[in-house]
């Protein structure tokens, strides 16, 4: 039997390339990366991969290679969950607050309420995960809050590729986009510590510890940043990028001490970095830590899929995938067609809004993650909810305007370039 470390060396390789191969064929059907790469991943599991004699999924992926790979890909996703926190600049909110606001609330409140009354349906049969009983008001506002989500880096660069930037109806998807994940990440740390808490004793420490670990980012760890990083002659300190991964990965630890998901960490990171460091130095940091988790992403797509096994979706969980699918394409859909309508863009447009802000992407993959983490999915539930997630990206590339020669893909966009929500 092959040395452990040596089959990741492996598995890294089949995953890459796999990754790679595929993203060419999705893109003729006009489906960005993200697409390919959970399609890959879904493929090496038990869904395709595992049924074949000999199970060559256990035998590529065997339970120690399968802790490596998850410890990797958990370096990417903090890298990644930083950056969608540096991201989240609400300045397009100042610029036509009412209409943001309008496709933003109502795109998160009818999702969030049909899930929760989704939830409530599938509880009883769920209610069971990682071999505990699962809270019930804990399984509601998860289900709830992971149906409200868009995928605002995967929709930002759909919206760029598509032509759609400097167009009204691109312009308030993104920024509402950005409000709506806002708000749902808020919510879900909310339920995370409801979560992690267990009893109401457990609950004022969690919250307390997590306040002071916000504290600490915001009073502490925010002013250094900016000395940290102010650009001189143009540029941004030489020593910057591994200080930073640093504390994206120290923040993530720190959550997760406290009983919150390592993610939550690194988005608070995020949070508090300084936004106003000019294009051209910002660019500077960003860029390779695009291009690492650009790498190390693929590697969380496949521990995905080893966890996800689609054969066993049949009879009574076929209805609950139905059900699941349609309150999740419906909640979103009829809000931002509405919505749309509401505040006067036209029926084609409108639509247009619909299948964007339908995107969920990378970003539910993650929260979903966090679910299995916290003990609040159980494997059939988390199948379910990845099927949706890759449901719900793919459909918006068969209505979009034709993409430019760019793939589609998961990068953040230019934090400085100026938007009219008016145009």
């Amino acid at each position: 039997m092959l040395n452990p470390a040596i089959l990741v060396l492996a598995d890294l390789a089949l995953v890459l390339a796999l990754g790679s191969l595929l993203k060419p064929l999705l893109r003729r059907l006009r489906q960005p990366p993200v697409i390919a790469e959970i399609v890959a991943g879904l493929a090496l599991g038990p869904s395709l991969l595992g049924l074949f004699p000999g199970n060559p999924t256990d035998v590529l992926f065997p339970q120690t290679v399968r802790t490596d790979l998850a410890a990797i890909a958990q370096v990417g996703i903090l890298l990644f969950m930083f950056l969608i926190g540096w991201e989240m600049n609400l300045d397009q909110l100042r610029r036509q607050p009412g209409e943001v606001l309008g496709v933003s609330l109502s795109t998160i409140v009818l999702p969030f309420v049909g899930g929760v009354a989704l939830a409530g349906w599938l509880y009883a049969r769920h209610a069971e995960a990682g071999g505990h009983k699962v809270d019930t008001l804990v399984f509601l506002l998860f289900v709830g809050v992971a149906m409200s989500i868009t995928a605002f880096p995967v929709l930002a660069r759909i919206i760029t590729d598509c032509g759609l930037r400097d167009q009204r109806v691109g312009v308030l998807a993104l920024a509402a986009a950005a409000v709506g994940d806002l708000i749902a990440w808020c919510l879900l740390i909310v339920v995370s510590v409801i979560a992690a808490a267990g009893g109401p004793g457990r609950l004022v420490q969690v919250a307390a510890l997590s306040a002071v670990h916000a504290a600490v980012l915001i009073l502490l760890v925010r002013p250094l940043l900016r000395r940290l990083l102010q650009p001189r002659d143009g540029r941004p300190p030489g020593h910057v990028l591994p200080l930073l991964a640093a504390g994206v990965l120290a923040s993530g630890y720190a959550a997760a001490a406290i009983g919150l998901d390592a993610i939550f960490g690194a988005f608070a990171f995020g949070l508090v970095m300084p936004r106003d460091l000019g294009h051209e130095p910002s660019e500077q940091i960003a860029a390779p830590i695009r291009q690492i988790t650009a790498l190390l992403m693929p590697v969380f797509f496949v521990t995905t899929g080893l966890s996800v096994d689609i054969t066993r979706i049949a009879g009574g969980a076929l209805l609950e995938l139905a059900g699941i699918l349609a309150v999740a394409c419906l909640g979103k859909m009829v809000a931002a067609y509405v919505s749309g309508r509401l505040i006067g863009l036209s029926r084609p447009d409108s639509r247009l809004l619909a299948f964007l802000m339908n995107t969920r992407g990378l970003t539910e993959l993650v929260i979903l993650n966090a679910g299995v983490t916290l003990g609040v999915l159980d494997q059939s539930m988390f199948t379910m909810m990845v099927i949706m997630a890759l449901v719900t990206t793919g459909m918006a590339g068969f209505v979009l305007p034709a993409a430019g020669p760019e793939q589609l893909g998961t990068s953040v966009p230019d934090r400085t370039r100026p938007v009219n929500l008016g145009a």
